[in-house]
């Protein structure tokens, strides 16, 4: 018996189809040549927004003393924090072609609903947060039902959750009302710092993460007949995690205070953060359910004959998205330790840029959360550093939009490229 004949046999063998494909295998050169040529076909990817990073990095560290400090490092991912888990969470129904406008408004009514809870009817905060994000459950749901069932578009629904859930949040808190957060453990996410060994120990816990996954993908694909790329392109990618990883680390675990009281250490949101990142990038890259995303993206019709329940998938995606929204409506209210009425009102626009500027296709199928997160740290970065220059807001909207539709016009250039339209 042959050895294929053998391997088929084995139950617990992954199938080939099971196996997330890299488009083309090989050697460390071979893989060079297949993305400089993606590169050159219009598929560049976070590659436009990684380049923008290191420009205003360059700008803002010039133009600005403050802007490359410790502490403004700091304040920096904590300020981009909450857009950046908004961003990841829009992801799930950009790759669908969908969009949800009601996502930063369903995170304000969650936590209006957790601090009301709390505060006048004294139910423990766990379960009160618990409710908060049941809420955003139902929410992406309800989403969920009337665009995969009913057929409305996500563009209708969602705009109508946007302006009826503001008068929600209104009823729920009351006109001109106001909570304090007052639960320290909650607290802590924004406002909290690691301890100096802490940051070094997430920084291995995330080298013995991604080599495990490495080497778990590798196994699996030899098992199963599939060429794997070149070992040496794991080492690379640990080597540049320790690196990036071991400055950062460094960085932040330096004295930031500005008084006898040391603040130091990596700022909790960070492992928080990651973490959410990791999930999701484990969810769409290494299950049945994040490839039948892409597949319905790339094209629905095409998805549904080949068995897959495209009215399953749309209607998680929704509620996956409404959920993710409800903790970055946490980061956003436990970082300023109150919540009023307008929780959430005016961020979800710059979650569906943070996605586009970071690579997310609009047209769906294309895209992955690590580039929801740069294009969140691109649109971060402005607000800080325009900032950290005494400008006007106007002026932050203004480059902000303009980033937006670069970003968005490079999309659509791209997908006309990759058709084999010469433009």
């Amino acid at each position: 018996m042959s050895s294929n004949a053998t391997r088929t046999e084995a139950a617990p063998d992954p199938v080939t189809s099971d196996l997330i494909g890299s488009g083309v295998e090989g050697g460390l050169m071979d893989q060079v040549r297949a993305w400089l040529q993606r590169v050159r076909g219009g598929d560049m990817g976070a590659l436009p927004a990684i380049g923008g990073l290191l420009v205003l990095a360059v700008l803002f560290s010039t133009l600005s003393p403050f802007f490359l400090t410790e502490r403004n490092f700091a304040n920096l991912l904590n300020q981009a924090a909450t857009l950046v888990v908004l961003g990841m969470a829009l992801v799930f129904v950009l790759l669908l072609g969908e969009i949800d406008l009601s996502a930063g408004v369903t995170g304000g009514v969650g936590m209006a609903l957790f601090v009301v809870l709390t505060a006048q009817f004294g139910v423990p905060w766990p379960l009160a947060l618990l409710i908060g994000f049941g809420f955003g459950f139902l929410t992406g749901a309800f989403i969920g039902f009337f665009v995969a069932r009913v057929g409305i578009p996500s563009f209708v629904v969602t705009l109508g959750l946007f302006l009826g859930f503001q008068g929600l949040a209104l009823t729920v808190i009351g006109p001109g009302g106001l909570y304090r957060v007052e639960v320290p453990e909650l607290l802590a996410l924004q406002n909290g710092n690691l301890p100096v060994w802490g940051g070094w120990a997430m920084l291995v816990v995330m080298l013995l993460i991604s080599a495990a996954t490495s080497f778990w993908d590798r196994n699996r694909r030899t098992r199963a007949g599939v060429p794997n790329r070149a070992l040496s392109l794991v080492w690379i990618k640990l080597a540049a995690i320790a690196v990036i990883g071991g400055v950062v680390v460094y960085v932040l675990n330096q004295n930031r205070g500005q008084s006898v009281v040391a603040v130091e250490g990596v700022p909790i949101i960070v492992p928080v953060v990651l973490t959410i990142l990791w999930i999701g990038t484990l969810v769409l890259d290494r299950t049945k359910f994040g490839r039948y995303i892409y597949a319905i993206g790339g094209n629905a019709e095409a998805a549904r004959r080949s068995g897959v329940k495209v009215r399953w998938v749309k209607w998680w995606a929704f509620v996956i998205c409404s959920s993710l929204a409800v903790a970055s409506a946490l980061l956003a209210v436990t970082r300023v330790g109150s919540v009023d009425a307008t929780v959430g009102r005016d961020i979800v626009l710059s979650g569906v840029a943070a996605a586009v500027v970071g690579g997310v296709s609009l047209f769906g199928g294309r895209g992955r959360l690590v580039h929801a997160a740069i294009g969140a740290l691109v649109i971060a970065v402005i607000t800080n550093g325009l900032g950290l220059l005494n400008l006007p807001a106007g002026v932050n909207l203004l480059v902000t939009g303009g980033v937006l539709i670069l970003a968005a016009t490079v999309d659509a250039l791209s997908r006309l490229r990759s058709g084999g339209i010469r433009i």
